[in-house]
C-alpha cells in the first residue's frame, strides 16, 4: 500500500497571560476536540480549535496503544498542563511511530479530559 506524506505548519509563538509568557507551536491547523473519551475508539470530536503545542511526548507503540485505550487514567505528565488562552487551546502533543498525533489538553487536571487526532 503506498504511504503519504502530509506536512503541516509549526508556527512558532509567543503568548503572554497574566505576566508571564510561555513559548509555544502553533499547528497549522485547527483541529475538533472530544471531551472525557475512555479510548480513541470512542472519540466524537466537535468544534475547531486552535492548537497550541507546549510540549511533544514520545512514545513507543506500545505505550501510546497503552495510552489511547486509557485516556481516562491519571496521568502525572499531564498534571497541571493544557487550559484555553488567546482562542486556542494548550496542549502536549503525545506520539508515537505509526501512529497518530494526539493534542491533549488536561485543562489543569492529570487525564486527557479534551483529545484532539490528526492521523
Amino acid at each position: 500500500m503506498p504511504t503519504m506524506t502530509i506536512t503541516i505548519e509549526r508556527t512558532p509563538r509567543t503568548l503572554v497571560f497574566g505576566g508571564e509568557t510561555l513559548h509555544v507551536e502553533e499547528l497549522g491547523v485547527r483541529l475538533p476536540f472530544a471531551r472525557k473519551p475512555e479510548s480513541l475508539e470512542e472519540m466524537c470530536a466537535s468544534g475547531n480549535a486552535r492548537i497550541f503545542i507546549t510540549e511533544t511526548v514520545e512514545m513507543t507503540p506500545a505505550e501510546f496503544d497503552t495510552f489511547a485505550r486509557h485516556l481516562y487514567l491519571s496521568r502525572e505528565w499531564l498534571r497541571g498542563k493544557g487550559g484555553n488562552i488567546a482562542d486556542g487551546v494548550l496542549c502536549v502533543e503525545v506520539h508515537a511511530p505509526g501512529r497518530p498525533y494526539l493534542y491533549v489538553d488536561p485543562s489543569g487536571g492529570d487525564f486527557a479530559r479534551y483529545v484532539a487526532r490528526l492521523g
